[in-house]
Formats: structure tokens, sequence, C-alpha cells
């Protein structure tokens, strides 16, 4: 338990991005990601909201208390409280911290909307950590504190997302898309906030940190303003590209059941 959790750092040598360990740990991940939204997404499908929410109750509860115990432990083993200062919810994968709570404790059109928000970016960021966060195998063994923390909550962000649409619990409602681009204005708002007091990079608005923004980083030359503007703008462009699909979908739905 102690080299799990990294007290006085580990003895064992990370085995590296895209290592046989580290192929097999994302594939297990993934699976019961899929497999669990899926099959609890379809049983509860025709079930009242009550019991849809639950789930979602579990997964926000589940997500939070990963992320806490991960937090005391960075805090406790050495780096101190300072360590929060790198760890506030405000990546796109981490946002669901907030969020999925938000959709599992609220009513009405917020919660219709955390759900929606939910939806939306969830498997999105869940993706992002799963695979795209490589280079913490690097840093890191595969059986650490960091690696597992980090794999959990990102894949019960996905599995949220998955489940919401399997289980129909998205409402998707257009009165309602105000609310979803609020709460990521909110989120954008308080990370250009942390970036400034906190000298950090929170969802990558300073510089591209190796993600894909990279190729808007450099058409821009890195400038200071229009780069975290077009960081911006691919969020906005993403939900309004994930309405449009999701309504050409129902649309042709509709029209199957119609004949």
């Amino acid at each position: 338990m102690k080299e799990f959790f990294g007290i006085g750092g580990y003895e064992r040598t990370p085995e590296g991005a895209y290592s046989w360990q580290h192929l097999v740990f994302v594939f297990v991940l993934m699976a019961l990601m899929i497999f669990l939204a899926v099959f609890l997404g379809l049983k509860n499908r025709k079930k009242d909201e009550k019991t849809k929410n639950t789930v979602l109750i579990i997964a926000a509860i589940l997500i939070d208390v990963i992320e806490i115990i991960k937090l005391i432990v960075f805090c406790t083993r050495g780096e101190g409280i300072s360590e929060l200062r790198t760890n506030l919810p405000l990546f796109l994968c981490s946002i669901q911290l907030i969020a999925l709570p938000l959709a599992a404790f609220t009513r009405g059109r917020v919660q219709e909307a955390s759900k929606d928000f939910v939806f939306i970016f969830g498997i999105l960021g869940g993706l992002m950590g799963i695979i795209g966060a490589a280079q913490n195998f690097n840093a890191y063994p595969v059986l650490g504190i960091e690696n597992v923390a980090s794999g959990l909550t990102h894949s019960i962000a996905g599995f949220a997302s998955l489940y919401i649409g399997f289980s129909g619990s998205a409402s998707m409602k257009k009165k309602n898309i105000p609310i979803v681009y609020g709460i990521l204005a909110f989120f954008m708002a308080a990370a250009f906030a942390a970036n400034a007091l906190l000298d950090y990079n929170y969802m990558f608005l300073r510089t591209p940190d190796g993600t894909p923004y990279q190729l808007f980083y450099n058409m821009l030359g890195g400038n200071p303003i229009l780069y975290p503007i077009s960081v911006i703008l691919l969020f906005v462009v993403y939900v309004a590209v994930f309405y449009l699909v999701f309504y050409l979908i129902q649309k042709k739905a509709d029209k199957r059941v119609s004949k």
C-alpha cells in the first residue's frame, strides 16, 4: 500500500507510455466503462427518472470520493497543501467533478442542463484523460495512485456520459442550451482567473502543452489573446455540432417510428 500511494517515492520504474501494462490498463478501463454504461443504460431506459438518477448519484459520489482521496494523499506525502494549486477541477476532463454532482443532485432545468453538459463533454473529457494522458505513464507506475485515480475518475466521467445517452436521460432541450453554454462560460472564466492568480495553464488557455491545440497555437503565432479565443471557440463549435448531430439523429429516428 505504501508503494501504491507513492509514500517516500516509488521504488518501481514507470512502465512507460504505450507499454503493454499501459495498454492493458487502458483497455480494461474502457471496456468496463462502455459495458456498464450500455448495460445499465438499456436496463433503466424505460424506468422512472428516480431510478435512472440513482446510477448518476452513485457515479457522482464515487468520482468525488476518489478525487478527494487522491488529493489527501498528495497533500500528506510531502507536497503539502500547495499541491491543490495544480489540481483544481478546471480542465475539460476534471470539470465533471462538479458537473456530475450537479446532474445527480439538482432539480429542474439546472439538472436537465447539467445532464446535457455531462452527456456532451463527459465522453470527450473521459477519452482525453484515459487515452490522451499517455505522458503520465512515463512519470508514474501504472498501478500507482496517480494513474489509477486518474483512470477511474475519467472512466466514471465517460461512463456517465454514455449512461445518460443510453438511458434516455438527456433532455437536449433547446431552451436549456443557454444554460449549457453558461456552465461552460463559468468554468472558462474560472480557468482564466486561476491561471492569472496561480500561474498555471488550466484548460490549456495559455499554451497547448502537447495537446492538439498546438495546431492553432502555431497558426496564431502563440498570440496570447487570439490563442485562448480559438480554444474557447472550439468548445462553442463542439457544443453546437453535438446538438446538431443529436437533433439530426433524433429526427431520423422519429421518421422511422412514424413509418
